[in-house]
């Protein structure tokens, strides 16, 4: 039997929350920045977490649990791919395990690649991790976004030591082919340099799209590679503080076991008690039922921009964030600044992801139909 969707939380009950997405702005503006997301938790998560706050189960993270198990288990069930719990680590969240795996693999001035658009704290990750951005941006197509390759090339002949690879990609929602994720850890080999992949979107693939994670694209892929990953975008748990550092190989699995220990110490139990309910079978109706609503909201979002004079976009792949190309539209470089002055509707700022960025927002749709509908219909008042 098919899924039905996920109801999001009607605005009223969503207004009371206290975390970023409803704390920022005003009660006249509709939220749609931050990746937060707007419907119940999954009913396991809900009761683990009521259990642990009714015993005062609030201490420190145990050395052994697990959620290694549990990740990898859902990580076969859902891609098709095994993973090795001895190979996985945890941390507080996917930047502080970019950061920290760069710190094991560059020296300080190193060249460290990011795609942009992306995700803005790849900027500062790599120069906290004491490294240099080098920015290839993404090729652009009619079609869709592509890894460039012969800059990436260009970037670890001319010395990067690293690349921060967003698989699937924030903000344009692309998911990379395997071939094209083969070609890049080929690179990686030739170069002696490391691919350090977040794959958080991962669980929100669209169905029907085939999605390949890093470590699993090559025995190269393997070789070169970490990824860093979290149920915390799927599942809403990013104030819960856990992250997963998984690797494939014998000398990525030495670095990441030579990390501090401190590194682990970061793992905030809540996040390990819902990650485990997160990734439990339990939770896969959930799941589903959660990116049926998705793929019905991507409906509106196309929808919704075909009625806005001057925008376009490309229908993400991957993710609940859609990224709205509004160049054309009459207003400036940064047309979030204007949306939420005279529409009342927060986007996230495109230039924030780059100077490729320019003329564009970012729209989280994980939110009713009725909040995206009411959104458009204020951005085409405003426009």
């Amino acid at each position: 039997m098919a899924a039905s969707p996920l109801i999001a939380l009607p605005i009223e009950q969503l207004r009371r929350r206290s975390s970023t997405k409803w704390r920022t702005y005003a009660d006249d503006v509709l939220p749609l920045f931050v990746a937060e997301s707007d419907f119940e938790l999954a009913p396991a998560i809900t009761r683990v977490l009521a259990q642990a706050v009714a015993s005062g189960d609030t201490g420190y993270t145990p050395p052994r649990h697990a959620y290694q198990e549990t990740f990898a288990a859902f990580h076969e069930r859902r891609f098709g791919v095994a993973v090795d719990p001895a190979r996985v680590r945890t941390t507080g969240d996917v930047v502080m395990g970019l950061v920290e795996i760069l710190r094991g693999v560059i020296e300080p001035g190193d060249g460290v690649v990011i795609t942009p658009p992306v995700y803005p704290p790849f900027f500062d990750t790599v120069t906290e991790a004491g490294g240099t951005v080098s920015a290839v941006p993404l090729l652009a197509s009619a079609t869709g976004w592509s890894l460039d390759l012969d800059g990436i090339e260009a970037a670890f002949r001319q010395g990067a030591r690293a690349m921060l690879l967003c698989n699937p990609h924030n903000p344009t929602g692309t998911v990379h082919s395997r071939e094209t994720l083969a070609a890049l850890a080929s690179l990686a080999a030739q170069y002696g340099a490391w691919i350090v992949s977040d794959e958080i979107h991962a669980p929100l693939v669209r169905p029907g799209v085939t999605y390949t994670p890093f470590l699993s694209a090559s025995d190269e892929a393997a070789a070169r590679g970490f990824t860093v990953t979290s149920a915390s975008k799927a599942y809403n748990l990013a104030g819960l503080k856990t992250a997963a550092m998984v690797t494939a190989a014998a000398e990525p699995a030495k670095i990441l076991s030579a990390l501090p220990m401190e590194v682990e110490w970061r793992t905030g139990l809540f996040g390990v008690l819902a990650g485990i309910a997160a990734y439990s079978e339990e939770s896969d109706a959930w799941l589903d039922s959660l990116l049926v609503a998705l793929e019905q909201n991507r409906q509106i979002v196309a929808d919704g921009v075909s009625t806005i004079s001057g925008a376009a976009h490309l229908v993400p792949d991957a993710g609940y964030l859609a990224w709205i190309n509004m160049a054309d539209a009459g207003i400036d470089r940064d047309p979030s600044r204007y949306l939420l002055h005279r529409a009342k509707v927060a986007l996230n700022s495109g230039p924030t992801f780059g100077a490729e960025g320019e003329g564009y927002v970012r729209m989280n749709f994980a939110t009713s139909p009725e909040i995206l509908r009411e959104a458009f219909t204020r951005i085409a008042a405003a426009l």
